[in-house]
């Protein structure tokens, strides 16, 4: 592509307005219709293939390849992929199937950039383990939608101060945007999908529904602490990029400062996509309520 084309559509993944004007209300057919026209019509068709990888000087590439986080970061996005094309089978709605396994081809795409950042850099990682499906498919594409909004929130954060810092140098931050870009797009759909889906439950359902959702979140906090345990203790790992990948980062690592920046990161993130839809709450509000209790480092 020219250069002119890739701002093209970068810009039409960042900005989207659904054309049926008006209120919309949670749960009716224009919902509906916003919610899985969403990820089609924001599409960046950028190809792994030919994402330009930018030569590193050796400090940045020692510090980049250092991060206990590849091997992560290629079996969760393995996962997600199996996890929504294994829902998608068992949604009857034509227009929200073929929603999810735009979303799953979507997944698989990130996996294959990391794949490809790894080889580029030489990055040693596990090779890929079988992956087991859960026997709930329901459940999987839980797990992965409300571990997207919570990693991706702090994501946010952390790519910009990576960003500001000279962690990532900014050739290497371009390339890899668009991924960024495209979990904001995932979080957005996911959230408009739980508005609907609750919008449209009968009532009866919902209990068990929300006892789902509730184990949900009790689930993956037991899975982040065990990730976290997991991380520390990876021999030859310098450390947990969150907490001390770099000096850099370290010296930026103010908890008040990183929530800031998430914050406004996550409204950035999603604010050109069409304000009636539902944007995601629970991960901000615990963020702003955390902060309350939470001083900046004093200079």
């Amino acid at each position: 592509m020219d250069e002119t084309t890739l701002e093209t559509a970068d810009f039409n993944a960042r900005h989207w307005t659904f054309s049926t004007p008006g209120p919309i209300k949670p749960g009716g057919q224009a919902h509906y219709e916003m919610f899985t026209q969403l990820l089609s019509a924001t599409y960046n068709p950028y190809k792994p293939a030919v994402l330009d990888w930018p030569k590193l000087d050796p400090e940045t590439l020692k510090r980049i390849t250092s991060l206990p986080i590849w091997d992560i970061a290629v079996q969760t996005e393995n996962k997600a992929g199996a996890r929504i094309a294994f829902y998608a089978q068992t949604v009857p709605q034509k227009e929200l199937r073929d929603a999810l396994i735009h979303m799953a081809g979507e997944e698989r795409r990130h996996r294959d950039v990391l794949a490809r950042l790894v080889a580029a850099y030489d990055i040693p990682v596990q090779p890929d383990a079988e992956y087991v499906l859960p026997n709930d498919a329901e459940w999987g594409f839980l797990v992965t939608g409300y571990s997207e909004c919570i990693d991706s929130f702090f994501a946010y954060g952390l790519f910009e101060l990576a960003r500001r810092s000279g962690f990532f140098p900014a050739d290497l931050v371009e390339t890899f945007e668009p991924v960024m870009q495209e979990e904001a797009r995932h979080i957005l759909f996911f959230t408009n999908f739980i508005a609907w889906k609750r919008a449209t439950m009968p009532l009866w359902k919902r209990p068990f529904f929300e006892a789902k959702v509730a184990a949900v979140y009790a689930y993956l906090i037991w899975e982040r602490i065990g990730i976290a345990k997991d991380v520390d203790g990876l021999e030859g790992a310098d450390a947990n990029f969150t907490m001390n990948g770099s000096q850099a980062i370290s010296d930026e690592m103010d908890p008040a400062k990183l929530i800031d920046i998430c914050l406004v990161q996550d409204k950035l993130r999603m604010e050109g996509y069409d304000p009636r839809l539902i944007r995601p709450t629970t991960t901000p509000f615990l963020a702003r309520l955390a902060r309350l209790f939470i001083r900046p480092k004093k200079n």
